[in-house]
Order: structure tokens, then sequence, then C-alpha cells
């Protein structure tokens, strides 16, 4: 018999330990892997973190415990699920982001093996069946049998199905000719590329290369501009690490950057490249991961959650775009992917390469201080200037083109130009749908969301209003539900609206639209992409999705309809969100051999993030944001800890909130604050009040301590629910 120790699926922090269970199955149960037990009168999944033999009765096991015992119900996996270094890593992540454990292992694995009952029905194995010749002796068989053998012999193995008639083939394997084999079914197959050779490195790419190898820092930043070549350093590193024997984690910051990556790799390093990232079905996860465990990929290329790939003996890990916001999960856990790949490099001896024209604040402060290494490249390929900017002050009235609101006259004047000359554009506004909200011109009522209180989008194409937010949606109302009057005002605009009044200017125009509602439909990101890249499109309209990392040389315009729309955000990040985007909006053209030009219209134009953006002037950036974070005290300065309390009821977080600030101030912790509690700019969600405290400690290891204990504590009393981000992105 087995006493076995559980973390249940149940991602509660008092629910945050293991619970005793008994085994008398034949089955093996080890540590790693997923178990079936009762919890409170009903059967859920479970991650078994220790497991005790022995030889005492049940009775005498209950005695020692003090209570009585259930039993695992059933075993559900052979082999556990994670090697040592990701079992290591999951506890590191949960005690650096103040998660529970549970919610590590399920952001760890693929949908299929997630340690949660919804896996009980989600894809496992796939096979197929082929044929294989064991004897071509001919002898005795008939025309049709024989025609089958050659094939089989010639061609074979070959998919049973495409064997013909099932008659035929039943008298080879009843005469032992052939025999039937079953193999996993791969569902996921990267496309076929001719193979590369290495390109040579420019000076610059080559003492970046240099020094990232005799480097003695686990960490290194390469800060390249837009355009200088830093995909090919990465690739001549992978190289160099893959003839060590090693393998290599490549991470880019979108799904819609993921295929040319992809593509890069794959022509570099052809079938040793694997794909893990969202846009992949549960199946293709399934396979992908399970390739990568087997040691069948030695390179994988993905989004955030790839940073927990199953590679063993890792050389290099690579972040591209290190700034990008969306390497950190906007859920539980809240983990960023950068921390965890930080760990994973210590735990591997490995390199971690942080790539980015524009590094976050963080990460460029410990470049500067010497805690990472660093490497600059200065230059475009072959030397390409940067695109000549124009900022256009939309507060003159003069900067519009006659009757408009949305265009100033430059910007189209360039539009038209680009499609005489048969070159391409890129629009980028950074806000989706068509009109940004509906309200009644009779009584003025807005229309908002039910769930989460936030203005309702109106989508032209599919006629609805969409709450970008959380996810609500509801058909556009033909009467206002207030004063029933039917004038109702579609107010602002996005992508939609973008295309609609670009076609209405130029008719002839073959414009694409990329967003994340065209992102929804699969594969229809990389569809669009390919299709701009060959030229079927004149404009390219889209949002932040269309500023990062693509390499278009037919591009020689980029226009940012309203630049200063993340300005107005509250958040800290607002000034270097607004910077970053711009500057890599505008790197998007004249990276071939034609000129660029960009032109960025605000209302805000002599704000430092747009004339610094305009100019690509980073260095100017870092050090005059780092003294507004320096008076602020924000990071780089300070660490920061959001904690959120989440009720039905407003008053019962709220309570909550003052008194676990109460508490934590009579600690009387050196170099902390505290403040709140506040209503975040999410305050009401899915029928869920919230409530904030920020703390900024010096220290962090005391504070995580005590909220530590706090959460195991506290979280779920009174149905008050208590999450920890740790350095969030917005407060």
């Amino acid at each position: 018999m087995k006493i076995v120790y559980v973390l249940t699926e149940r991602g509660i922090g008092s629910l945050d330990r293991v619970f005793t269970y008994l085994y008398h199955g034949e089955k093996d149960t080890k540590v790693g892997t997923r178990v079936i037990v009762p919890f409170s009168n009903r059967e859920i999944v479970g991650y078994v973190e220790a497991v005790e033999d022995t030889d005492k009765t049940v009775s005498e096991i209950e005695e020692v415990y003090g209570m009585k015992l259930s039993e695992v119900a059933s075993v559900l996996d052979d082999e556990p699920l994670l090697n040592d270094e990701l079992l290591q890593l999951a506890k590191q992540v949960a005690d650096y982001f103040l998660a529970p454990r549970i919610t590590v292992l399920q952001a760890m694995l693929p949908p299929s093996l997630r340690p949660a009952s919804s896996t009980l029905h989600a894809p496992k194995i796939a096979y197929e069946y082929l044929v294989r010749c064991v004897d071509s002796n001919e002898e005795g068989l008939t025309d049709k049998q024989i025609e089958l053998l050659r094939l089989v012999k010639d061609d074979g193995p070959i998919l049973k199905k495409e064997c013909g008639s099932p008659s035929v083939l039943k008298k080879l394997l009843d005469a032992k000719r052939v025999e039937i084999i079953k193999e996993e079914k791969r569902r996921y197959k990267i496309e076929h590329y001719e193979p590369s050779n290495p390109l040579p490195l420019t000076y610059e790419q080559k003492q970046a290369y240099e020094a990232v190898l005799s480097s003695d820092k686990d960490v290194f930043l390469l800060q390249g501009v837009t355009g200088s070549g830093k995909t090919e350093v990465y690739l001549h590193l992978s190289s160099y690490f893959m003839e060590q024997g090693k393998t290599i984690l490549m991470l880019v910051p979108e799904i819609s950057l993921t295929p040319k990556m992809v593509e890069y790799f794959a022509r570099r390093f052809q079938n040793n490249v694997a794909i893990l990232h969202s846009g992949l079905t549960q199946s293709e996860k399934y396979d992908e991961y399970r390739r990568i465990a087997r040691g069948e990929a030695k390179i994988v290329v993905g989004a955030r959650s790839a940073v927990f790939a199953p590679l063993t003996n890792i050389g290099l890990i690579i972040i591209d775009e290190e700034h990008v916001e969306s390497y950190k999960q906007d859920n539980l856990p809240y983990y960023h992917a950068r921390e965890v790949a930080i760990m994973r490099a210590k735990h591997n001896g490995c390199k971690l390469l942080l790539g980015s024209a524009t590094p976050s604040m963080e990460t460029k402060a410990r470049a500067a201080k010497g805690v990472y290494g660093y490497a600059k490249m200065e230059k475009r390929v072959h030397e390409n200037p940067l695109p000549a900017t124009t900022i256009v002050d939309l507060c003159r009235r003069e900067s519009f083109a006659p009757g408009e609101t949305l265009y100033s006259k430059k910007l189209l004047e360039s539009l038209q130009n680009r499609l005489e000359k048969g070159e391409q554009s890129m629009i980028l506004i950074n806000r989706r749908g068509y009109s940004s909200y509906v309200c009644c011109s009779e009584c003025g009522h807005v229309f908002v969301c039910p769930s989460c209180q936030g203005n309702l989008t109106y989508h032209r194409r599919d006629e609805m209003l969409k709450c970008h937010r959380c996810g609500y949606v509801q058909q556009y109302p033909t009467v206002c539900p207030h004063c029933q009057s039917k004038k109702l005002m579609r107010v602002g605009f996005g992508t939609e609206r973008i295309v609609k009044t670009l076609l209405e200017h130029f008719p002839n125009a073959r414009i694409a639209r990329l967003d994340s509602d065209v992102s929804k439909v699969r594969n229809q990101v990389e569809k669009t992409l390919k299709e701009f890249a060959s030229g079927e499109y004149d404009i390219l309209v889209g949002t932040q999705m269309i500023a990062k990392g693509h390499d278009f040389p037919n591009v020689t315009l980029v226009g940012v309809v309203l630049a200063d729309i993340g300005l107005s955000l509250p958040s800290y990040r607002a000034s270097e969100n607004t910077f970053q985007l711009l500057t890599q909006a505008v790197g998007r053209a004249g990276r071939g051999n034609k000129p660029g030009e960009a032109i960025i219209q605000t209302y805000n134009p002599t704000h430092y993030a747009i004339t610094l953006g305009a100019k690509q002037d980073y260095e100017q950036f870092f050090y005059r944001e780092l003294q507004m974070r320096k008076v602020s005290l924000y990071p780089p300065y300070t660490n920061l800890i959001v904690v959120e309390f989440s009720s039905k009821s407003e008053d019962r977080a709220n309570d909550m909130a003052l008194s676990v600030k109460m508490d934590l101030q009579s600690k009387n912790l050196a170099n902390l604050t505290c403040f709140g509690p506040s209503t975040p700019y999410l305050g009401f969600i899915g029928g869920m009040y919230k409530k904030t405290l920020v703390i900024k400690a010096k220290n962090m290891k005391e504070i995580k301590a005590y909220l530590k204990e706090t959460m195991l504590a506290l979280d779920g009393q009174g149905g008050v629910r208590i999450h920890f981000d740790v350095n969030p992105l917005d407060c």
C-alpha cells in the first residue's frame, strides 16, 4: 500500500498544499503523475507531489493522521509529466510569483497533460496504421496481390487506407508477405523550406556574436536598431551551440511573428525545429510537446508559454523583442517569460540573449549597471538609413485633409504617392473595431458591458457590440434602452473604420487588416502576412501586431493615425509603451533598397515619448524616463506587488484589503510603502468587484514571506479571492 500526497487542481491559495490519500492499485504511482481523487464530494484531478510505501494497515495510518483517508480512484499517467528541471522550475516560479503551485503546473503543460479535469476529454495520442513488406516472394499470388506487394515493397511503408481493396490486403497479410505496423501520427508538420546557408555577418553583427560567446554573463542584452540584423546573430549563435550538442529555445512575443521565425530556423536547421504557441490546436500542442520531450527536436520556436518547453541540455535561450508586454501572463500565475528564462538559464548554465531595439527599462538598467552583458548594433544591414519621420500636429486644423477628421493631408498624399509607385504602406492604429463606443444622441446613454462596465466597441463586419476587456458580445441595438430613441451615434474609430475610409479615398487600393479579431481565425494571420509580403496588398492596416519584427522590403511608408492613444492609459509604463510602439512601427519602413518614410499623427506633438520615438533616440528616452521613475519610485528603482482582492461584495473586498494593509504596516518592514485600497482600471468584471493594494519594496524576500502566509490563511475566506501580481506591467 502507498500513501500518496496530492496537490489538487483547485487553485485557491488556502488549498495550496498537499492532501493525503491511500492507494492499493496495481499501477505504479510516481511523483509527477496525475491521479483522480475524491475531493469535496466529487472526483477531480490531482498531481502527485510525494509517494510513501508503507506496511501499516489503513486503521494504523488513519490513527497517525487523526482522520479517515480517502483512496486514489485511478492513476492517469505511466511516467512523470515533467523532468527534474521542470519540477524544480515549477516550485521556483510559484515562490517568485506568489502563485499556487497547481496553477504553475497547469501553465507549464499543454491542455492534454494539465492536472485539471478538462484534460480527461482532451486529445491524446493519434496513430496511423501502415503496411510494410516482410517477404517479397511473389509465388502463388494473383496479379492484384502482386501489384499491391510491389507497391508496398517499393514505396512502403504506406498507409493502410492507401492499399486499395481490403480483401487483397487481407490475403497478403494471411500469406505473411506484409504486416501492419502502428506509428504515432504527427498532427502538425512544419512546412518544408529549401535549406539556406548562413549569411556573412556585418562588422557589428560579428562584434555582437563574439561578445555573447566571450562574455562571462549568463544574461546578455543585444540592443540593435530596427533592421540591424539581430535575427542573423540569433541564427549564427544557434549554429554554434547546436555544434556543441546543445538545444535552443527561441521565444517571440506574438503568434504573428512565429511563422517567419520558424521559416528562418527551418531553412537553417531543417527537421530539428518544433513549435509551441496558443495558435496550435490541442492535438498539435500535445504532439509537439511530446516530440520535444522525446528529444526529436533540438530547437523550439514559440510564444510566451514555450519558455516551459521540455528541452534538456539547453545551450541558448533567445527572447526576441524582449520589451513586449505579451511576455507577461495576464492571469494566474502572472509569470513573466523573461524571469522564467533567467531561472532556466541559471539551472542549465546556458546563455540567455535578450534582443530588442527598445529594451525594457529594467533590462537596460541592469545592462547599464553591468549585471547583464551588453552589445549594441547602431546601423541597419547594408547601412540603409532610418526612415525620414514627420510629426503631424492634429491640434492644427489645417493639418487635416479637406473634410477629414482622421487623416492629415501629408498622410493621404504620401499614400497616393506609394500607390502610384507600386510601393507598399502600413497604417497603425492601436485600436481594433469600427467605433470606440456607441451612445444615444438624445439622452447620452453609453452602451457598456454588463460584466465589467467597460465601453462596448462597435464592430461593423458582424454588426456586433463587443467588450475588449472580457469578451462579452451583443447584437448592435436598434433603439436606446433608456429613451427608445433611434438616434444612436458611433464615436471614435478602430482598424475596421480605417480600412473603410481608406477605400473611400483609394477605391482601387488593395487593403488588408490585421488585428486580434483577424487572428481568431486559424492561420489567417500567417496567410495575410504572406499575401502582403508577396505584394497582393498595397496597404496593411493593423494594431500593434504589425509594428514588431516584420520585414517587408517593399514597405516605404508607415503611418500612425493617432500616436498618443496609449499615453492616456493609467499606467506608469504609458510613456515607455508609446515610445516602443512608435520606434518599432517607424522601423518597418525602408528595410529594402528604397528609402522609407514615417508619418506620426498626434494631438500631443511635444511629448518626449513621441518626439524621441520619431527620432528612434532610445538612449535619450531611457535617461529621461529613468529620471521620472526615480522621482516616483517605480521600477527599476523598486519592486512592485499588486495584491488583488475580488468578491461579489464590494464591501467585503474592500474590508479585507484594508485589514491586510493595516496588518502589513504593523510589521514595520524597511523600505516598504503600501497604497490603497483602490479600485483598479478594471474594477468590476465577471460579476466580481475588485480592490487592490500596491506595494513598493526594495527587498522582496520579507514581504513575499508575509504575503505567502496571508494568502494561505485568507484566500477564499468570506468569498474573497486573493491574487498577487509580482512586478505588474500596469498599475
